[in-house]
């Protein structure tokens, strides 16, 4: 197998990785090995960030319109299942955004969604177990 001399490609490869440790605890800015697999650690959370901001966000606006529902005498789930029958294409980030911000349209798209409420179906004995019979 030929020799390999890497010269400037190795220094090169060495200190683009040390650039991005820079700021890590003691040997891990300064020492290659270390360096590389904290970077290697904090790229994999990075990926990892970025699916989990998005779930993050969802669940607070959710909790955000929640909130609001409720002052309007609705609760979350009444209050998308009557803009769905209402067909009201409104996404979760803008329905948030109008609760916190603008109480009074939300107010507003609330009633709609109060207003075309699908009829509610009767209570079912489903998830009920019927009573044991005891034998003597």
């Amino acid at each position: 197998m030929p020799r390999v001399k890497r010269g400037t490609v190795r220094v090169a490869k060495r200190k683009k990785l040390l650039k991005r440790a820079k700021g890590y605890f003691l040997n891990k800015s300064k020492l290659y090995r270390s360096a590389k697999e904290s970077v290697d650690k904090a790229l994999n959370y990075a990926f990892v960030g970025r699916r989990r901001k998005k779930r993050d966000y969802r669940q607070l606006w959710v909790v955000r319109i929640n909130a609001a529902a409720r002052e309007n005498g609705l609760t979350y789930g009444q209050l998308i299942n009557g803009l769905k029958a209402a067909t009201i294409a409104l996404d979760r980030k803008s329905l948030a955004e109008l609760a916190v911000n603008h109480p009074v349209a939300f107010a507003q798209v609330a009633a709609q969604a109060k207003a075309n409420q699908p009829a509610t179906a009767t209570k079912s004995n489903k998830g009920t177990r019927a009573p044991r019979s005891v034998s003597a």
